[in-house]
């Protein structure tokens, strides 16, 4: 079951059409499920339960849901009170944006580089204890590239055997583990990006495949200095993108008190124009990437946080 912030259920199924043909499930999608009252996506889910249980038959420890952005939430929101096996999430995530550790259901999760949900989706990946993945893409604020539909979908399947809802398949396994080492093996020069690429292998793969000798290498390279400098350097990039989001809310909130308008307005005025300048720097870096992401994020649905107009306006400046 998918749903798309803007009620284009078509662009859900079109995305995991290939993959849903593959491995033999039922993609429906809501064309009335849409960013607003949580009341529209509570009848459009409801009317998709009874539309699809009327028409197919399905297997009930099956059941997945998915969606993007603000659809996201809307099938996280479903998983956590109904029975669902797993959620793919693209750009978004709890619809609580609070932060959860053990879940009913496995969760995959996506997010472009530029995304401005790009923090929410890492530090989802850092809170979660049960089953799951998050996977960072070259891209924005978009729907996973196809070859990533692909690969959660084939993630769900690897989960449902590991749990038993799915029968074994040897010859998928062994595909499945192919396929994901040659990824994680091509990254071997870049350690940063091969020891999450290593760690989730063998997360995902351990009671099914002898990981040992995969978990030896990732001991192996975290024994370099650098390589555990520079695995820091990353989370303390994505602790300082979520202070600053953090500050940019505490200010905005200090706008409605007469008391701290002035002061709050002019650090969000400073925050922003630091912003704009790091992210319309000439070189890539990953200052500018974050700069980018957060000036996103702050620009977009100002007015659905605050009412302030000259503070309205300056975000428009910007967006």
């Amino acid at each position: 079951m998918g749903f798309h912030p803007g009620a284009r259920g078509r662009a859900i199924v079109e995305k995991y059409r290939d993959a849903a043909e593959r491995y033999g499930y039922i993609v429906a999608a809501s064309n009335n499920s849409r960013n607003g009252p949580w009341e529209v996506s509570g009848r459009a889910v409801t009317a998709m339960a009874r539309d699809l249980g009327a028409r197919f038959s399905t297997d009930p420890k099956r059941l997945y849901a998915t969606g993007h952005s603000g659809g996201a939430r809307v099938a996280l929101q479903l998983a956590l009170t109904n029975p669902i096996a797993g959620v793919i999430a693209s750009s978004a995530g709890f619809p609580d944006r609070l932060p959860h550790s053990k879940l009913s259901f496995v969760l995959f999760g996506t997010a472009g580089e530029t995304d401005f949900n790009y923090v929410e989706m890492k530090m989802l990946d850092n809170s979660v204890k049960s089953p799951h993945r998050v996977v960072i893409f070259n891209g924005g604020h978009t729907l996973p590239p196809d070859d990533l539909a692909m690969e959660a979908i084939e993630w769900l399947e690897l989960q449902a055997i590991r749990s038993g809802i799915r029968q074994k398949d040897d010859a998928l396994v062994s595909a499945l583990w192919t396929k994901r080492l040659a990824v994680a093996t091509a990254a071997a020069n870049a350690p940063v990006q091969a020891v999450p690429l290593l760690r989730a292998l063998i997360e995902d793969f351990k009671g099914l495949r002898d990981t040992t000798t995969q978990e030896a290498l990732v001991s192996a390279l975290l024994k370099n200095p650098e390589t555990k400098r520079a695995l820091d350097r990353q989370r303390d990039a994505d602790r300082s993108e979520l202070q600053l989001l953090e500050d940019f809310g505490r200010m905005e909130a200090g706008l409605s008190d007469s008391a701290t308008r002035n002061d709050s307005f002019s650090g969000l005025r400073h925050l922003i124009q630091d912003c704009h300048k790091k992210a319309t720097a000439p070189d890539d870096s990953p200052q500018r990437s974050s700069a980018r992401r957060v000036l996103r994020a702050v620009t977009m649905g100002g007015s659905e946080r605050v009412q302030d107009a000259e503070y309205l306006a300056l975000l428009q400046k910007y967006r």
